[in-house]
């Protein structure tokens, strides 16, 4: 058969040599460049002149990339032909979990900011929208493993032992730069089957901020459930003893006897989840017991930002919520489907790093959700026809402050260019 390795002898030995001197051919140029002009006063010509011409596979390194499939069951003599595809859709993965963390840690670099704008919100936004198409990919892969069958797997399976998919480090910085929460026991579980400079990155790794640190952070400092007078919880309070007061109604007026009261008892329930929103002690009774993980006055501002995520400069941090559960969803359909190929893959059987396998994949399906809070706001939505007006004073705060006045359209239409405007969206 064809190695996957490629080529050998004496053609190998000079393209080592040649890659060497490009090598170093690129480490001249960029002493070069650390002496020219800033980069915004570079152009085109000057940057095409200044540089050796790329070639397309020394830029994308494929001597490297398409070098580093090594089938283990080849070098121990009993070739595997489905090995490489286990191998390629792995190494795939490693690559897109690079992509992820580096959308992620700008993320978290813009919440880290303390005052974030309109614009930053708005990359932020745009490389989740990113992360999110990625995870999509990541999910699809699954596909494409499950060409393989469980005997082709079980081929080269026992030659893998003890590397397992358990030990990604990058999978596992994912988790912990979103917020993912680990008991002690899992976390040292994990971190014993590492080797030393792997440990140290991923413990420096939980020392940092997650995103859901600096989501939280960035929601409690929205000042808007209490600016200048307003109190949104005050007034959500009014809206949900309002609506309440209407379904008593119905109650009353259409159940009797045992049904009537069972109705009576579920919406005192329902209720209590309300009251956690204008009720610190029941907010924090529901956190101690691990129903909310968001602080109080987060949850307020999320609320505020999905109940009028209409106001225009709302829409934004809306959009943003919304994304941040599509990620956290993704990942969860994407464990479920993963979890899903092991048990089909090897059954019951355990791990090839000694995990419970396909037991311990399921596990993490639902317990591994970071903004369950944000996924579960849908609960504390009351009708349009019910939400009280924002005061004029806040909503003014909402509005873009580019809007153009009549002065402002004379101007335009006396020192215009001739042609006509149409200022009927104004």
């Amino acid at each position: 058969g064809v190695s996957v390795r490629g080529g050998g002898g004496e053609g190998e030995g000079e393209e080592d040599a040649e890659i060497s001197l490009r090598e170093l051919m690129y480490e001249n140029l960029k002493t070069r460049w650390e002496s020219a002009p800033a980069p915004s006063q570079r152009s085109a010509t000057y940057i095409r002149q200044n540089r050796e011409p790329l070639y397309y596979g020394d830029y994308l390194q494929l001597g490297k990339l398409l070098d580093a499939q090594r089938p283990v069951s080849e070098t121990a003599g009993d070739p595997s032909h489905d090995e490489l595809l286990f191998i390629t859709v792995h190494q795939t993965y490693e690559l897109w979990f690079k992509q992820v963390l580096h959308e992620l840690d700008s993320i978290r670099d813009v919440f880290a900011e303390l005052t974030i704008g309109a614009k930053r919100v708005g990359v932020a936004l745009h490389r989740l929208l990113r992360i999110h198409e990625i995870q999509k990919i990541l999910s699809d892969q699954i596909r494409v493993l499950d060409t393989m069958t469980p005997q082709e797997f079980l081929d080269f399976r026992d030659y893998l032992f003890p590397a397992s998919g358990f030990q990604s480090v990058q999978f596992r910085l994912i988790e912990i730069k979103l917020g993912v929460k680990r008991t002690e026991s899992a976390s040292r579980k994990y971190l014993s089957s590492l080797r030393p400079k792997d440990r140290r990155i991923v413990e420096e790794a939980m020392k940092e901020p997650s995103l859901f640190d600096l989501v939280e952070r960035w929601l409690r400092n929205i000042p808007f459930p209490n600016f200048r007078g307003y109190k949104f919880t005050s007034a959500y309070q009014l809206a949900v003893e309002r609506m309440f007061k209407l379904d008593e109604g119905v109650i009353e007026s259409q159940l009797d006897g045992q049904e009537r009261d069972n109705a009576i008892e579920e919406l005192v329930k329902t209720k209590r989840t309300f009251e956690s929103v204008y009720d610190k002690e029941v907010h924090d009774e529901m956190k101690r017991s691990g129903q909310r993980r968001l602080g109080f006055r987060a949850t307020n501002s999320a609320l505020l930002i999905m109940l009028y995520q209409d106001e225009p400069m709302l829409q934004l941090p809306g959009r943003l919520l919304r994304v941040l559960v599509d990620v956290d969803d993704q990942m969860t359909q994407w464990r479920y489907r993963h979890s899903q190929l092991v048990h089909r893959m090897i059954g019951a059987k355990l791990g090839t790093g000694g995990s419970l396998g396909h037991a311990y994949l399921k596990s993490t399906v639902e317990t591994s959700k970071v903004f369950s809070d944000i996924a579960n706001m849908s609960t504390l939505l009351i009708p349009r026809r019910l939400l009280p007006e924002l005061p004029s004073e806040v909503r003014d705060q909402l509005k873009y402050f580019h809007q153009v006045e009549k002065f402002d359209r004379t101007l335009f239409e006396m020192g215009g260019g001739g042609d006509s405007i149409d200022w009927s969206f104004c």
